[in-house]
């Protein structure tokens, strides 16, 4: 009898084994990325359910500055941030000595110029106030709508992440570029009619109901260097879990889901 119940209690002690084995087999890995609210956390969310049945549980972080998703990253709180263009993000590593990698382009999110009073191009008036984020990787940016316009001239051979206000050669109407206001604010100076035109990015015109394709008076082509991208720490670029991440974004149903909720105002691409 002895004998039995010691075979029965081996027996069950590796069902049990056999049991948590298979559960921590099943164990999700956690991943977290910070992200601005609109639309970065959004898309991030959308992707959740996808992610998920791909054995990954995401956390998403929203930042609502351009600051601290890379400072999260650098500190290790966050594994990849998703809220930064390709030529800030260059900016901020010359500038921080951050060690980051870009591991993937998800989305543009074209400029556009705003204004209360102004209806057409045309009707802009000589001396016009034009209030700009004072990021400077992206006056090139703003300057590049207004050359594409036929309002400005820049120096040739200048590329457009590398524009300042100094390299204007031409400026027939003589625009006044502001260039002070933290992007954050950008659409209180335009709610306020602070200036004459107001260049703002999509993901903060977004959050206040404005349409760029519709609402704005100017805006930036689908062909602009400026696309949104994944980062992480150089370290970590080769992480299994964060490449499953851009390859879902990536997905042709995710691209679509993005040009439908935006209405064309968010570009998807997928390099």
């Amino acid at each position: 009898m002895k004998k039995i119940g010691f075979v029965a209690l081996v027996f069950s002690c590796f069902i049990f084994l056999a049991a948590c084995s298979s559960g921590s087999a099943e164990k999700a890995d956690k991943i977290k990325i910070g992200a601005s609210p609109t639309p970065h956390a959004e898309i991030l969310e959308h992707i959740k359910p996808e992610l998920k049945k791909k054995g990954i549980e995401l956390e998403i972080v929203k930042f609502d500055d351009y600051v601290l998703p890379n400072k999260a990253l650098e500190n290790g709180d966050i594994d990849a941030n998703y809220f930064s263009t390709v030529p800030y993000f260059n900016l901020q590593k010359k500038e921080n000595d951050y060690r980051f990698s870009n591991i993937g382009a998800i989305h543009l999110e074209p400029m556009g110029i705003y204004s209360h009073k102004i209806k057409k191009i045309s009707e802009i008036p000589s001396g016009a106030k034009v209030i700009v984020s004072n990021v400077p990787s992206e006056w090139g940016r703003v300057l590049n709508i207004f050359v594409e316009n036929k309002l400005l001239k820049i120096k040739p051979g200048v590329a457009i992440d590398k524009a300042t206000f100094e390299d204007i050669t031409e400026n027939p109407k003589n625009l006044v570029f502001d260039h002070s206001v933290d992007p954050t604010l950008l659409t209180s100076a335009f709610e306020n009619n602070e200036g004459d035109l107001v260049a703002i990015n999509s993901n903060f015109a977004y959050e206040k109901g404005l349409n760029p394709v519709k609402d704005s008076l100017m805006i930036e082509q689908k062909n602009s260097p400026y696309v949104n991208i994944v980062a992480t720490k150089t370290s970590n670029k080769e992480n299994k879990d964060l490449k499953k991440v851009v390859d879902v974004l990536h997905e042709p149903q995710v691209q679509k889901w993005i040009e439908k909720k935006w209405g064309g105002s968010i570009v998807p691409v997928s390099e």
